[in-house]
């Protein structure tokens, strides 16, 4: 009988399949390892790829469409109610593969290269200016420990690691003057990563049509408009406005 549907459950080393032919019946139940996963989707005719949104997932998608085949992502709450049994690798992949048929289940848009990579740019972003605003945070506390008041602002508290970076530490016992000049310094180190990803974007800004068109909406900036451009690949994925607006926690 002919594969005409497979439920692929990703992992990092063994992947599981799960085909079934156009009457539902399943006939391929296999592990495959990650070098045997492009050669046996090659040997295969075009068919039905179902896969959870997760982990590498895009990536293997782009790769599966290559060889001729469709496939869909899902998101992965969407799947569990069709597991049938224990969770294994095996029962995970049937689910999958019963679960990309169903005509009312929603599907995630496969992502080009680009678009993740500009949003690895944003995720190492947000990492960075949390990690920026724990060592300002902390910068304040131990000087106020002894008195020094740093003035609220960013702007202010990076000029204060300036000077205590360039020998011009408040008055504190010296074991506490080390502390915060190498706290100083880790902040204005991050701060400067922070700038040239600005940068980055700027350029990804220029380059991406989407993104330019985005920026002509009042309150979106450089890093609104690439976040957005990247994230959301079909628009149409999104039956009205406030499905959208759901999505992006609005409502």
């Amino acid at each position: 009988m002919q594969i005409t549907t497979i439920g692929l459950d990703l992992a990092k080393s063994v992947f599981q399949v799960h085909g079934i032919d156009a009457a539902g019946q399943a006939v391929v139940r296999k592990s495959l390892r990650r070098a045997q996963m492009l050669p046996f989707f090659a040997k295969l005719p075009p068919c039905l790829v179902g896969i959870e949104a997760c982990g590498t997932s895009h990536h293997w998608a782009r790769e599966l469409i290559k060889l001729g085949h469709e496939v869909r992502l899902m998101p992965p709450a969407y799947v569990k109610p069709y597991v049938k049994r224990g969770k294994t690798d095996a029962a995970d992949a049937e689910a999958v593969c019963e679960a990309v048929t169903r005509p009312t289940m929603r599907f995630v848009p496969v992502k080009s290269p680009e678009q993740q990579a500009a949003l690895s740019m944003h995720r190492t972003r947000d990492l960075l200016v949390k990690q920026r605003t724990q060592l300002i945070n902390m910068i304040r506390g131990l000087l106020a420990e002894f008195g020094v008041d740093i003035p609220k602002g960013l702007e202010r508290a990076l000029l204060m690691a300036r000077q205590i970076v360039d020998g011009k530490a408040p008055e504190v016992p010296i074991e506490a003057a080390k502390i915060v000049t190498t706290l100083s310094q880790q902040a204005l180190d991050i701060h400067v990563r922070l700038r040239e990803i600005d940068r980055d974007l700027a350029v990804c800004l220029r380059g991406n049509d989407v993104a330019r068109r985005l920026m002509t909406i009042p309150g979106i900036g450089p890093v609104g408009a690439t976040a957005l451009a990247a994230s959301v690949t079909d628009p149409h994925q999104f039956r009205s406005g406030r499905q959208f607006a759901a999505w992006l926690g609005l409502t």
